[in-house]
């Protein structure tokens, strides 16, 4: 049997929300599969909850694959053609409203809610797994 998980202490916006931490292993964190993609397309995406993109991403030899991103309000189509990203490739599928999206673009959000999309400082091969 597992020991129970910690809550670890939360100061910045989770606290605020109620996000209740976990800490992770080191085992853990390495199953996070995080990988470099290139945005090809943007589409509107209305029947979103919240403002957001339907985003094609291609991962190089992974592929290209399908995303919903909630980053209207702060970047335009324009933005996000040719952008290197960051994403979790390794969740399932999830169903969002008509879209089956299939990573996690990640981004920071920051106090005011605005969401910085993270991306690889240069230019390097798509596909590449974050270390």
């Amino acid at each position: 049997m597992s020991p129970p998980r910690r809550a670890a202490r939360d100061t910045g916006e989770g606290a605020a929300k109620g996000v209740r931490r976990v800490s992770l292993t080191w085992d853990a964190f390495r199953n996070v599969d995080i990988r470099v993609g290139r945005v090809l397309a943007v589409d509107d995406f209305p029947e979103a909850r919240n403002p957001s993109y339907k985003l094609t991403i291609d991962f190089g030899p992974l592929g290209v694959k399908k995303s919903s991103a909630a980053i209207r309000p702060w970047y335009t189509k324009e933005d996000l053609i040719g952008r290197a990203v960051l994403a979790v490739v390794n969740f399932p599928p999830k169903q969002i409203a008509s879209l089956r999206s299939e990573v996690l673009v990640l981004g920071a959000v920051q106090k005011d809610g605005r969401v910085i999309l993270l991306r690889p400082d240069e230019e390097g091969e798509l596909g590449s797994r974050v270390a």
